[in-house]
């Protein structure tokens, strides 16, 4: 056999897989993600009463008023640092990720304020005292963040705990944001792997639809 005729079915074969790897098997797996799963192949995006995209459900926004439901604090602020005052330096290394501290090591409580205000603050401490101040028994994700931190979840207990302070904001009964929460607990994935959870934004926005259909 000539090394024409090997070279040209070496060039075939090439050019079969080729087209087969880059350019079949993705827009096959596009026709399967938009007609199977479109809600995960298109962001998990979701939407507001009006139909206007407010975010992701893999994906955790800062929510810090008494009228909501608090989200997990975050080493990041989710993202949303603005590049031109990134005092804390979160967008120099990525917009996710842990602050690799260890446990041990007395920054992990710290927060500097900013150039205007150069005093250390303990935001830990300043998170725990918080809580207590509006009648918020603290658990361990409303004080500590997550090792990406964008979770979008926070424990049914966390939720549970911050019921008082909203029903009183809101003026709801409590009973009523109970049922909100339960409506919004995510189970274990198969049942088995994980912890339930709540999703901060999805629950805000049935907070927002309880308060106007009230």
């Amino acid at each position: 056999m000539s090394f024409t005729t090997e070279a040209s079915r070496a060039i075939r074969s090439t050019i079969v897989l080729w087209v087969i790897s880059a350019v079949i098997y993705p827009f096959a797996m596009i026709a399967f993600g938009q007609i199977v799963f479109p809600f995960q192949a298109n962001g998990s995006a979701i939407q507001n009463a009006q139909g206007q995209v407010v975010g992701s459900a893999l994906i955790g926004q800062p929510f810090t008023s008494d009228r909501y439901f608090n989200s997990r604090p975050s080493t990041t602020s989710y993202s949303t640092a603005d590049p031109n005052k990134d005092e804390g330096g979160v967008l120099k290394t990525g917009v996710s990720g842990a602050s690799n501290l260890a446990p041990s090591n007395p920054a992990l409580l710290e927060r500097i304020k900013g150039k205007d205000d150069p005093d250390p603050s303990k935001r830990v401490e300043g998170d725990l005292n918080r809580l207590k101040t509006v009648g918020v028994r603290p658990t361990a994700d409303l004080v500590y963040t997550s090792g990406s931190s964008l979770d979008p979840h926070i424990t049914p207990e966390a939720a549970r705990a911050q019921v008082a302070r909203i029903a009183k904001a809101r003026g709801l009964q409590p009973q009523q944001l109970e049922t909100l929460i339960n409506q919004n607990t995510d189970g274990r994935f198969l049942g088995i792997f994980g912890e339930p959870g709540v999703n901060v934004l999805k629950l805000n926005l049935a907070l927002d639809a309880l308060k106007s259909a009230s």
